[in-house]
């Protein structure tokens, strides 16, 4: 399935970002993509930017967390047989309901009834677990495409990340809704690196207002410097390769939400791999969830 010219995509950084990785610890960093609200193309975002990490050479596996709205199988094509839900229930292991995604990264369907995640048994609980560490120590990144809003389910696994990535665009309501998941995020303690990313702008100037609208805010009441990681110009190619169930950085990898993916990439590759990841991610969950 992969696209020429989405395999040369910076493929000359490829190398450094592998020795990168040679020097990291066995477990690899895991990446929150979230959003205040639905609707800022959050699952988008997580699918595309997976795809451009692991045609750079990196091991990816984006896992669809989205608490009983997974549909990033459908942006990709994919028809996965099983789910997480079948994990859930014992009659799959990860390794079974692991599928190739695009670009050679490894996909983790989600299903409906992920809810009964925040209500397990401990011994369910362990058992999902054990299943889940087995990603860690085989991935350089683990991108988790969690659910939107400030519920349970979504900053549970946004607290245990290494980083939390929050998709937004320049609508008032999408705004006020980041900032409360940034807010929400920093009172429950929050020790991954946040940053801020805005989808569907009209110009740079606009991402980049945005950006200093929610940015300014979090410095005045939070006392928090959220990152900046980028934006996505408005383009209606995304969403013709959305109604393709085709990713676009492969659809149509020379436009310009492409070549905004490609440097969140870039910038995402070096800094969160630059950096130590907490201990192992799933064994993180547990104790949220107790």
């Amino acid at each position: 399935m992969a696209d020429p010219h989405l395999l040369s995509l910076r493929k000359d950084q490829a190398a450094g970002l592998r020795e990168l990785v040679r020097r990291r610890a066995a477990s690899g960093v895991t990446l929150a993509v979230t959003s205040g609200k639905g609707g800022v193309g959050k699952s988008n975002v997580a699918v595309n930017l997976s795809i451009c990490l692991a045609v750079k050479g990196l091991r990816v596996t984006l896992v669809d967390a989205d608490m009983g709205l997974a549909n990033a199988d459908l942006l990709m094509d994919l028809h996965p047989r099983y789910t997480l839900s079948h994990v859930l229930s014992g009659v799959r292991t990860i390794e079974d309901i692991c599928t190739e995604g695009p670009g050679g990264m490894r996909f983790v369907p989600g299903g409906s009834g992920l809810d009964r995640l925040a209500n397990l048994s401990e011994l369910e609980r362990q058992s999902l677990i054990a299943q889940l560490q087995k990603l860690e120590t085989s991935t350089d990144i683990v991108v988790l495409d969690c659910g939107a809003g400030i519920s349970r389910n979504v900053t549970s696994f946004a607290l245990a990340a290494d980083q939390v990535l929050v998709v937004t665009t320049p609508q008032p309501t999408a705004v006020t809704d980041a900032y409360a998941i940034i807010k929400s995020l920093r009172r429950e303690k929050c020790a991954a690196g946040m940053g801020l990313f805005v989808n569907m702008a009209h110009s740079r100037a606009e991402a980049r207002a945005t950006y200093e609208r929610i940015a300014g805010v979090c410095q005045r009441f939070l006392n928090y410097s959220v990152a900046d990681r980028g934006y996505m110009l408005h383009d209606s190619r995304v969403e013709l390769a959305v109604r393709n169930r085709c990713p676009f950085v492969i659809r149509y990898p020379g436009s310009n939400a492409s070549a905004c993916i490609a440097a969140i990439a870039d910038q995402l590759a070096r800094t969160v791999l630059a950096r130590a990841p907490r201990g192992g991610f799933f064994k993180r969950v547990v104790g949220l969830f107790v």
